[in-house]
């Protein structure tokens, strides 16, 4: 069985900042021909996007699609709400968690399966400011420790 190549379109680096990712799930996207093809030419921002649940169906809001310019009449609204496909039962229990324990879901990244467009949708808890302080803080002390590390090697 031939093996599925991955390709990463796009990050949300905002989400590793803002939220814990305590768990992270695969999703189908749904989309049209012309947002397929405004991805493939890197045309996709997830920075302020978020999932919600409705009806018991999962979607995504606030993900923009660049218009594809030889698209003309078919190109959708940039910032329409777009469903994302995941198993009843996954859709349920994140409905569950959400709801009792606060809760958030954030799209991670966008990527290529095969020929498929995938989404990482990640069950977030946010971040206290002091929680942003110490991350920068272990950060930057790696970054010394490097940076030390180098200069003894030379």
């Amino acid at each position: 069985m031939a093996q599925l190549t991955t390709k990463t379109i796009s990050m949300n680096k905002k989400a590793k900042h803002d939220y814990f990712i305590v768990e992270s799930f695969e999703a189908g996207i749904e989309l049209v021909g012309t947002e397929v093809k405004s991805i493939r030419q890197g045309g996709v921002n997830l920075k302020d996007s978020w999932c919600g649940i409705d009806h018991g169906e999962l979607y995504v809001k606030g993900m923009h699609i660049s218009p594809y310019e030889k698209g003309n009449i078919f190109n959708k609204d940039p910032f329409r709400v777009r469903k994302l496909l995941m198993h009843k039962k996954e859709i349920m229990r994140l409905m569950g968690l959400v709801k009792q324990d606060s809760f958030t879901l954030i799209p991670i990244s966008l990527y290529f399966k095969g020929s498929r467009v995938k989404m990482q949708v990640g069950l977030c808890k946010g971040k206290q400011l002091h929680d942003k302080r110490a991350d920068i803080a272990k950060r930057d002390a790696k970054r010394e420790i490097d940076r030390a590390l180098k200069q003894n090697m030379r």
